[in-house]
């Protein structure tokens, strides 16, 4: 590992540079091409798959993720992504028609799709494969040149991509570049002209990223996170919803932002529930889940600290085992919290799950409504009371009867609204998060009808078509 404020400085001083050679590259049009892209695509494809090894090694070296978790959560999506702009790169970039109507005769519309530019791709350490090259995918996919900010949290996976990165892309700078370092260099990022920011991290970042993208009016993909809610009614098969609760808030030891943060279940369901997410979580992870090789870690101490202050004063259910040395936290299910602890106000990112009661559906209902619009909600309970659920409720995605697996199927957008993000991707509409939309109107020369031009003599006529 270099120095980190060696690496930071020579960053920052090379970033100008980078993003003008960039824009130089953009604009020659090599990136237009479909065939270059999709060549691009192929080359990230068969990177990921020669370096799989050294990226679940240091997926292992920084979170303690498993090879299996790795593939599944990380390589396997992004190469599902890949696959899937391969197989309709063509179609998507294809020009649309569009009807035009009467007045425009004797026109014709389309739209064509072009990409944005120059892009800038700033990843968290949750998933710091997949939440850098999917993006990726999608600003290849779209003909854009692309400036990488991988987490510095991760050291080993940012210094792993980079080095994956040089070799598949020859050290090309021009097209695809990694810089890394701390805030200074987000900050140094930040203060350079992109054509998008598409940033994946906490909603303070988000409004940091924002408040940048203002001065140069750069358009933003924000994807953040927020508390999720897991509503568990009076009718659902408690079993299974602790089955896939417990799955969802181990996964990567609930540092996703798309984990059940709190469950609200309904008072007659609450001790069925607790004792099933207890029976859960020991077959999931074992009697010691510290000793688990598939359960994660946290990601430093500070982290650490911040969540095993989440458990002063509250009443411990089940779990509550930590160890500071190995940033172990075991999966924990708690009460005893109000609507002011901060265990319940903040994002709790971490294997910690609160439990909230409530009477009926629509007390759960509104509790959500009355808080910031998550990233994702999850209910458990009849297909009716679903419906009634998503109705009355906001939300980036959802699941019914289940948690996560929404974020499986590419051919839906994922993304936030609200606190929790804008805009969305993966498959067409990461291709599409990375373009405009240009609307062109073609007008033949062989006929030229005077309605519009002034005078307006045919006025009566005119009205009449408007």
């Amino acid at each position: 590992m270099q120095n980190t404020d060696t690496m930071t400085n020579t960053y920052i001083d090379r970033i100008s540079d980078i993003v003008a050679a960039q824009r130089q590259f953009f604009a020659e049009g090599a990136t237009l091409d479909l065939r270059f892209r999709i060549d691009a695509l192929k080359i990230l494809r068969d990177a990921i798959k020669k370096w799989e090894r050294p990226l679940a090694d240091a997926l292992w070296q920084d979170l303690h993720k498993s090879y299996e978790e790795a593939y599944l959560t990380e390589l396997s999506i992004v190469l599902g992504e890949i696959d899937n702009h391969l197989r309709h790169l063509r179609r998507w970039a294809a020009p649309e028609r569009r009807r035009t109507p009467l007045k425009l005769f004797p026109s014709s519309s389309r739209i064509i799709t072009e990409p944005l530019g120059t892009v800038l791709i700033v990843a968290p350490w949750n998933y710091p494969v997949q939440l850098l090259l999917n993006p990726l995918v999608g600003a290849i996919s779209a003909g854009c040149t692309a400036v990488l900010k991988p987490s510095p949290y991760t050291p080993h996976v940012a210094q792993t991509l980079e080095a994956m990165l040089r070799e598949a892309f020859a050290d090309s700078e021009q097209y695809i570049a990694v810089v890394q370092g701390n805030r200074e260099v987000n900050t140094a990022l930040f203060e350079e002209r992109f054509d998008l920011i598409f940033l994946t991290g906490s909603p303070a970042l988000g409004r940091i990223a924002m408040n940048a993208a203002a001065h140069h009016l750069t358009p933003v993909v924000l994807e953040l996170g927020g508390k999720s809610p897991c509503i568990v009614d009076s009718d659902a098969d408690i079993a299974l919803a602790a089955r896939r609760i417990a799955w969802g808030k181990c996964l990567n030891a609930g540092q996703t932002c798309i984990a059940p943060d709190y469950v609200l279940v309904h008072r007659d369901r609450k001790q069925a529930l607790v004792e099933a997410l207890a029976r859960e979580f020991k077959a999931l992870l074992g009697d010691d889940p510290q000793q688990s090789k598939h359960y994660v870690r946290i990601v430093n101490e500070r982290a650490f600290d911040r969540l095993t202050g989440y458990l002063e004063g509250c009443n411990i259910l089940c779990g509550g085992r930590t160890d500071r040395s190995d940033r172990y936290i075991e999966p924990t299910v708690i009460d005893g919290v109000t609507p002011v602890s901060a265990v319940i106000k903040e994002e709790i990112f971490g294997p910690i799950l609160p439990i909230l009661t409530f009477d009926a559906t629509i007390e759960a209902i509104y509790y959500v409504r009355m808080h910031e619009k998550p990233l994702a909600l999850y209910y458990f309970g009849s297909k009716r009371r679903a419906k009634e659920v998503l109705r009355l409720t906001s939300s980036g995605g959802a699941c019914i009867n289940d948690t996560i697996m929404h974020i499986a199927n590419d051919n839906i957008p994922f993304g936030g609204v609200g606190n929790s993000g804008m805009s969305a991707y993966h498959g067409r509409d990461s291709f599409l998060a990375f373009s405009h939309r240009r609307s062109v109107v073609s007008t033949p020369t062989w006929i030229d009808l005077p309605f519009r031009y002034m005078p307006y003599k045919w006025w009566k006529v005119v009205k009449r078509l408007l």
